[in-house]
Parts: structure tokens; sequence; C-alpha cells
């Protein structure tokens, strides 16, 4: 029901947007060559014969328009699908405006990393970085205040009793308990109770309230009321639904079921197709798409092969170091439990005298543990002891951006200790990770991370990798290891 009306709200905001990106560009043209430094227009030349070429569409005398015009229309797409790749659109995104402004800003800033790298490599006219500069802050003071006020534009038309739709919920328990709250929450999607029925002492206590009558007397209710949307909430009744059912197929209401079983529902829960049986998915996991697990291992296989490269010259200082410091291998190799609870070697710089694998597998690490030797403390600290790890990341055994990979010793335990420990394992593990990134690294609260990891799992877009990957060097230097 929400994903229809946020197709048309979502058009609504993409509209909004190019408006307001388009403004944004212009303004920052404005402010920076007539209002602040107005005496640089006389500098400012037209790209010849580049992408930005004006093509003689402008006449002379209009330099900063032909220079600009361009360029403000590629920034103006690029921003856009930025929002829409960050899904800026996605309606839980619209309940907070504070926290829809921070996610625009964070996408504003991506499209500013895109634009001025494009602009580093493009051989055409130079344009002025400050007006990039100037647009990205507009922007994200335009968008942010554009989608409040869209949105209560819309809340006000909702109150008015402008394109609302009315829903009898057929039930008044548990189920129908949970229904009614999901549409209070998402008022602004236009959707309005106008009660419930069903029996007094199997009611939730919110939807006593609610009730317009007992189950019997539904069909006379529909008729009375003439809602646009029936919506079936009873616990497990083929005869009753199928009555509902064919009542409102003969009527012509709407209908619509929720299932029993909504407390195994997550909110990435889908419905897909198999040959004509519709079967539930539980957990829609982006990366369990194809194309998205191709788009993934590229950027691993790429990223990895780059990061050996670069960083090969160094891993032989380290070899050294590590050699030195205590007798024993330079790599030290370890059973970690990585997709689909496989299990794989993970490669890391020795950090700990030698020790029985009985001891490393079972032992938990802490700051003061006395196993490790003065340069693996200085490896911890800066995460070097991980760069080995881009040699699992090419080999396929783990990811760039993942869940920490763990050993299986303690996922035995945690897998019991902390909800959903285990949905970690539905991606490969990865060097770096949202939980990493938000300090949850080393000794620190498992149940946090989990949380962080699904999360991740559930929102994973190329994008976010990035993002991750950007502010991972940051978050170390903020946060080092142990």
């Amino acid at each position: 029901m929400i994903r229809e009306r946020n197709q048309s709200m979502k058009l609504g905001l993409i509209g909004l947007d190019v408006v307001l990106a388009g403004l944004s560009f212009s303004l920052a043209t404005i402010l920076h060559f007539f209002i602040i430094d107005p005496q640089k227009r006389a500098f400012v030349s037209p790209d010849d014969q580049g992408l930005f070429a004006p093509a003689g569409l402008f006449p002379d005398g209009y330099a900063v328009l032909s220079a600009y015009f361009f360029p403000g229309l590629f920034f103006c797409l690029s921003q856009i699908l930025v929002f829409i790749v960050t899904d800026i659109y996605q309606p839980a995104r619209s309940r907070h405006p504070i926290r829809e402004t921070v996610l625009i800003g964070r996408a504003v800033f991506l499209n500013l990393v895109i634009v001025l790298a494009f602009l580093f490599f493009y051989r055409g006219a130079s344009l002025s970085r400050l007006v990039i500069l100037y647009t990205a802050i507009l922007s994200v003071v335009l968008h942010g205040s554009g989608h409040f006020l869209f949105r209560l534009y819309l809340m006000r038309l909702r109150q008015k009793g402008i394109s609302v739709r009315n829903i009898l919920i057929v039930g008044s328990g548990r189920l129908a308990f949970r229904f009614y709250e999901k549409v209070m929450r998402n008022q602004i999607y236009g959707y309005r109770v106008l009660g419930a029925v069903g029996t007094k002492k199997d009611s939730h206590p919110t939807m006593v309230n609610h009730l317009l009558g007992p189950i019997k007397d539904f069909e006379k209710l529909a008729k009375q009321l003439n809602p646009d949307i029936i919506v079936y909430a009873l616990s497990e009744d083929h005869n009753r639904l199928q009555k509902v059912v064919e009542f409102c197929d003969s009527e012509g209401f709407d209908c619509r079921i929720v299932p029993d079983m909504v407390d195994l529902i997550t909110s990435h829960a889908r419905i897909e197709d198999m040959d004509g049986m519709p079967v539930l998915t539980l957990r829609d996991i982006p990366l369990k798409n194809g194309y998205n697990r191709f788009l993934k291992r590229s950027f691993d296989v790429l990223f990895s092969a780059l990061a050996i490269l670069l960083t090969f010259p160094f891993w032989l200082l380290l070899a050294i170091l590590v050699k030195l410091s205590s007798p024993g291998p330079i790599l030290f190799a370890q059973q970690r439990v990585g997709l689909d609870r496989n299990l794989f070697k993970c490669y890391k710089f020795r950090t700990m005298v030698v020790q029985d694998e009985s001891v490393s597998d079972t032992t938990w690490g802490s700051k003061q543990d006395q196993r490790v030797t003065a340069i693996g403390r200085l490896l911890r600290r800066t995460s070097l002891d991980e760069l080995p790890q881009f040699i699992n990341v090419f080999m396929g055994d783990m990811s760039v951006v993942g869940p920490r990979p763990e050993r299986p010793h303690f996922v035995e335990q945690f897998k019991t200790q902390y909800d959903h420990y285990m949905r970690r394992h539905s991606v490969k593990s990865g060097i770096t990770g949202w939980a990493q990134i938000q300090g949850l690294r080393g000794d620190t609260s498992i149940e946090k991370r989990v949380q962080a990891d699904i999360y991740y799992i559930e929102n994973w877009s190329l994008l976010l990798d990035i993002v991750i990957v950007l502010r991972t060097v940051p978050s170390l230097i903020s946060n080092p290891g142990e």
C-alpha cells in the first residue's frame, strides 16, 4: 500500500529535486560571479570543443551562462542519480526531517566528490571549484527545506481529505493493531482507518475504541461505509478469509491480507513468483541478486588487486619487522566462518608469539593481551596486520566491505547469545565494514556489532561500500585497534 503511494511521492520529490538542484547551481554561480567576486567574470572562458562546449547556443556577452550551463545540467543529473542510489526517497526516511537532512547532506557530499573527480580528469575549460562548493552547501539547505515543505504540504492536503483512501479492518486483535499502527505512522500517504470489526473480548486495547461491530455484521458495515480498501487482519481461518475475499470480489472492494506470520517478517520481506506460485522471502538481501553480486565482486577484485600492487613493497618491510620481533612464521593463517557458514583460512601478519591452535582459536583478545609482540601491538593499532586479507578478497573468500569474520569457536557461542547473529553469514566477510567505521572494533559490544552488520546487509549498495571505504581511514585514526 505504502509502495503504491510512495511511487507518486517519489516522482514528485524527484521533480522538485531537479528544480532545487538547478536552483542551487544557479544561485551558487550568481553568488560567486555577481556578488562575491564580480571581477572574475572577465576571466570566464567557455569550453571550445569539449563536453561542455555551448555549441553556439548562447550569444556573445554571456560567457558565464555559456561556460556553466552544461556543467549545471551535469550536476543536476548526478545529484538526482546519487539521491536515487542512496535511497533518499525510501518511505521510512521521511519521518524525521533532521535525519533526512543529514542523509541529504551525505548524498550531496558524495555527489561533490563525484563532480570534483570528474572535473579533475576533464580536460575542457577550467571551472571554478568554489561554484561547486557553494552549490553543495546550498543543495543541503534547499533540498532539506524543500523535502520538509513538500511533505508538510502533503499532510495539509491529507488533513483536508484530499486524495485520502478509507480502510475497513476485518479483525481487532494483535494483527489488526500492528496494521493500524503502521497506517497511523505513515499518515502522509493518505490512508485513514474508518474502524474495525471484531469481538470486544479478543480486541487489542487500542482497537477497542475503533470497533464498529461484530464480524457477522462485516458485509452490512462494508456496504454502509463503502471503504476504498478492506484489510483482512485475523489469525488464520481459511473459511472466513475465503468468505471475505469472495464478498470483496463480488462487491468490487479492494482486498488486502495481513499474514498471520507478521512477527517473523522483516521490513525487507518480499513476495516473488516461482512459476506462478507466490513465495514469501522473509529477508530480501540485496546481495542475493546476481547483478549486485557481480558489481560487488568486480569492485573487490579491482580494489584488492590495486591495494596489493600499491602496498606490496610495504609488506616486505612489515615482514622483516614481524620476523625480527619473535620466532615463527610471518603470516598467521586461522580458520574463520564466512559466507553461508563456510570455513576459510584468513591471513594476517602475525602479531602474537607462536602458540598452540587450541589456545589461539578459543581465546578472546584484549588490550592487555600478553601474547602480543611489540611490533604486533603497533600493527594491531594501525590495522596493518590485516593487509594480507586483500589476498583473501582477491581469491574470493572475503570482500573489501562486510561483517568481520569470526572464529568457529566464538560463532557457536554468539549464535545462542545474540539475536540474529547468524544473519551476518548471508554475505561475505569483509576487511572493513559498517560496524568498524562506527567504532565497533576489537573488544566492543557484540550486540551493537551484529545490529550494524545486519543494517549493512539489508541496505547494501555499491555506493555504501564506497562510503565505508572512504570513511575507514578516518575511523582508524579516531578509533585505533587493539
